[in-house]
């Protein structure tokens, strides 16, 4: 029976108890969106997107996530000790906080997932008798698809007639070899066409699919990125502190015999405060920022914490051919073997070459040919297309006269290897090829059968590709911006050598045939080739997983780029893996980036943003550790030597609020990027914050002691006086940390400017008007506002003077980034 989408009223309606019934069973156990998908799938809701998925569990995440339950006990413990305005009070910011995180990230992955949908697998599929390209999730049984070489197969199917294919299926079944497949065999999804192409009927589609069925048995493993370690490491130094200073403020309770409920709730309620739960999720919403940035410069992130690595690439590993160059071939005067002729030479090139398939070099032998006429008289009866493996393509022709032969065009050292003539004729082809060569031209070779079905070596074509008009600046700029750029090409070692002296990236160039056989006392030698190394000549796809290897062996963060199917484990492999404009399905998929325009230039801006991402990321890191550093210690110590809480635990909540606008601000600040790879500095992200936080603790306690001794208020005043000191100086904190020079160095954007101004003054109306605390007089709370901003000028000083002390390599202590690029 043939399966058909599910309309909106039936996904409403159809067993959404039993859905609903199992998500409330779960959702505390850390459910996640591949969960929730696969609970659909399993009820019938085939056709929910991601867009779809994700809002559920990010809103519902916001409630009964592994953190916020937290404030859920504080709240539950304020009901149970009768503090009624603060158990509203609580649930009420509860609320909000969750709607404001929500929305938020909400909004930046929205955006992120529809240029994701532009990336999402399609299908050739033939329905109302014509050929047309859908999305793979339209597939239906009983469709009639074509798979092409390089395309991943969209559904499980069976192969028509036809001429057999070689299928990599390694990701279903681990063979390590292409399989040949024949008519009436079995294509699963998931599978990648190595060889030829076919059409096929679909049989089975989604989670009823071979790998449907598997991705219910086996969840996939994730590595954990360079992001990832740094949430974790910063996670873990704030929870360690946070939990020591609140256990130690419960003993000190217990022993002085204060309510430990009220303890007990204030210490909840703290530790919320001081755990950086909005971590990942800033950071997440910077990255996707970051991204949305990135698709404007035509690059399309397909993983976010590529971003993040992304801005740590010193080494780039490049395509040539239509990144570094035209991608436009132009075909020169061919050398021939007699006694054929140069028009001969092209004619049967072109009877081996196919338009409708658009591919580069055969439109320019194409375009070669005097007369499109000759052509047309012959009979193309079987052709084979290119295929990585053979490197070359055939046909079997019928001439006028009803004589058969066959004519083939390819890489030269396999054509003649083919052909009967080659050992008299071996040195002159080797001597005009490697004449070819050194003018920047590519070879390629031609042949034909004769009356006896030997094949003949006829000639060899030259083709050049002019590198591209921007790819000498742009290399330019990645080697200034500390970005090692090494070219990558299957062509010979004299082609890629003046290509590369043309752009200015150097001639030493490795011939990668030197990877094979290489005995172990050799390796070391050979990895340090690799890595002075300018580029790669006559490189297969293997051979760029081996460059990859051990360059990141070597400590180097690598990026490569690829088009091809073969190109997808070195993709996969790289630290970040870049599908160039027009890569294969397969090539897509494995990368991290996809390139939506040609060139190097899309690379290198997309470095340069990123770099920019980074530096939100580390400022907002910064910042939270200070802050939560300020408030842990201030807290702790007024409890500990003076008995006192400086601020209520509906005081902690609502500056978590107030904090949230220009937290989520950063990620659209302006900000420069580095001339220098980035990576997390941990060492020195928790000595700069700790040094501002503990700058922060020494100017709370001097107001606090400005407010008893000599102001002389009573300690529900104080309390405000503290909330508002903490509210206006956490936000400043965020204008500290975001620039490594001087605060004025680099201008804020509007949007976190004005929220951040917007937040200040609504902590300040709350401290006036006694919103949720005893209200203070204007003269005061101006007095607050100038002692904040005189302390966030020695703040300013004192992260001068600690990065100078930390990182002696920053700049003097008055001057900006000079190097840096404004965003």
């Amino acid at each position: 029976m043939k399966r058909t989408a599910m309309d909106p009223d039936t996904l409403k309606t159809a067993a959404i108890s039993d859905f609903v019934a199992e998500l409330a069973t779960n959702i505390r156990s850390g459910l996640s969106s591949d969960d929730v998908r696969n609970r659909l799938e399993k009820y019938g809701y085939n056709e929910i997107s991601e867009r779809h998925v994700n809002p559920l569990v990010k809103f519902l995440s916001y409630f009964w996530g592994p953190i916020p339950w937290m404030i859920e006990i504080a709240a539950i413990l304020s009901l149970v000790v009768h503090h009624w305005a603060d158990f509203a009070i609580i649930l009420v910011l509860l609320v909000a906080n969750a709607v404001v995180g929500f929305w938020e990230e909400y909004q930046a992955g929205n955006t992120i997932a529809v240029l994701k949908e532009q990336l999402a697998l399609n299908a050739r599929v033939k329905r109302d008798n014509r050929w047309t390209t859908i999305p793979a999730r339209e597939l239906v049984p009983g469709d009639l698809v074509r798979i092409r070489l390089g395309d991943i197969v969209p559904a499980d199917a069976r192969l028509l007639e036809g001429e057999p294919v070689q299928v990599d299926q390694s990701a279903l079944t681990g063979e390590s070899l292409p399989v040949t497949l024949e008519s009436g065999d079995t294509v699963y999804s998931g599978a990648v066409l190595k060889q030829g192409e076919t059409d096929a009927i679909v049989y089975a589609t989604g989670a009823s699919t071979y790998f449907g069925k598997s991705a219910q048995l086996v969840k996939e493993a994730h590595t954990v990125s360079h992001f990832q370690q740094a949430i974790l490491k910063i996670g873990d130094y704030l929870i360690v502190l946070a939990l020591a200073l609140v256990a130690l403020i419960l003993v000190v309770a217990l022993f002085r015999g204060d309510n430990m409920m009220t303890t007990l709730q204030f210490a909840l309620v703290l530790t919320v405060a001081a755990i950086p739960v909005a971590m990942p999720t800033v950071l997440s919403v910077t990255m996707a920022v970051g991204a949305k940035g990135l698709a404007t410069k035509k690059a399309i992130v397909t993983r976010l914490a590529s971003i993040e690595e992304l801005a740590g690439v010193d080494v780039l590993c490049s395509d040539k051919t239509g990144t570094l160059t035209q991608n436009r071939l132009t075909l020169g005067e061919p050398f021939v073997i007699e006694p054929f002729t140069g028009d001969q030479a092209i004619l049967y090139a072109v009877l081996a070459s196919r338009a409708e398939d658009q591919d580069p070099i055969d439109l320019a032998i194409i375009s070669g040919l005097k007369e499109q006429e000759p052509v047309t008289v012959y009979n193309i009866t079987h052709f084979q297309p290119f295929d990585p493996v053979n490197k070359r393509t055939e046909a079997s022709i019928t001439a006028p006269d009803g004589a058969t032969f066959k004519v083939t065009k390819g890489a030269p050292q396999v054509i003649l290897k083919l052909c009967s003539n080659a050992p008299d004729i071996r040195s002159e082809v080797e001597e005009a090829i490697n004449g070819f060569a050194h003018r920047g031209f590519r070879s390629l070779s031609v042949a034909r059968t004769d009356g006896s079905d030997q094949w003949k070596f006829v000639g060899v074509l030259p083709l050049y590709d002019p590198p591209r008009e921007d790819s000498k600046t742009t290399i330019e700029t990645a080697k200034s911006m500390g970005v090692k750029l090494k070219m990558v090409t299957g062509d010979q070692v004299a082609i890629a050598r003046e290509i590369a002296s043309q752009l200015g990236l150097g001639t030493n160039i490795l011939d990668a045939r030197l990877f094979e056989d290489v005995s172990h006392h050799k390796a070391g030698e050979l990895a340090q080739a690799i890595e002075d190394s300018d580029g790669f000549a006559q490189v297969f796809p293997e051979h760029k997983f081996h460059i990859v290897d051990v360059l990141q062996k070597e400590g180097h963060i690598v990026g490569m780029t690829g088009d091809g199917v073969n190109d997808a484990p070195a993709l996969k492999k790289a630290d970040v893996g870049v599908a160039v404009s027009g890569a294969t399905d397969a090539a897509r998929s494995a990368a991290d980036i996809v390139l939506m325009a040609p060139g190097l230039s899309v690379i290198i801006d997309g470095i340069k943003e990123s770099r920019k991402t980074f530096q939100r990321m580390n400022s907002y890191a910064i910042y939270r550790i200070a802050e939560t550093v300020r408030v842990l210690f201030f807290m702790t110590l007024s409890i500990l030597i003076f008995n006192f809480y400086p601020v209520t635990a509906v005081m902690i909540v609502l500056l978590a609020l107030l904090n949230d606008g220009p937290i989520l601000a950063i990620a659209y600040d302006r900000t420069h990027y580095e001339n220098q790879p980035e990576s997390w500095n941990m060492p020195l992200v928790l000595q700069i914050s700790t040094v501002l936080g503990i700058a922060g603790v020494i100017s709370s306690f001097l107001l606090f002691y400005l407010a008893e001794r000599v102001f002389h208020i009573g300690p529900e005043a104080i309390q405000t006086f503290m909330f508002l000191k903490l509210a206006l100086a956490g936000h400043l904190t965020i204008f500290v940390t975001r620039t490594r020079g001087p605060f004025w160095s680099v201008a804020p954007s509007p949007v976190l400017l004005w929220s951040a101004v917007a937040t200040k003054l609504l902590a300040t109306v709350a401290a006036i008007y006694g919103v949720f605390m005893v209200p203070i007089s204007w003269k005061w709370a101006l007095i607050i506002w100038v002692y904040a901003l005189l302390w966030f000028l020695v703040n300013d000083r004192v992260k001068l003077v600690a990065y100078r002390i930390f990182n002696p390599a920053e700049p003097a202590l008055l001057a900006g980034k000079v190097s840096a690029t404004e965003h």
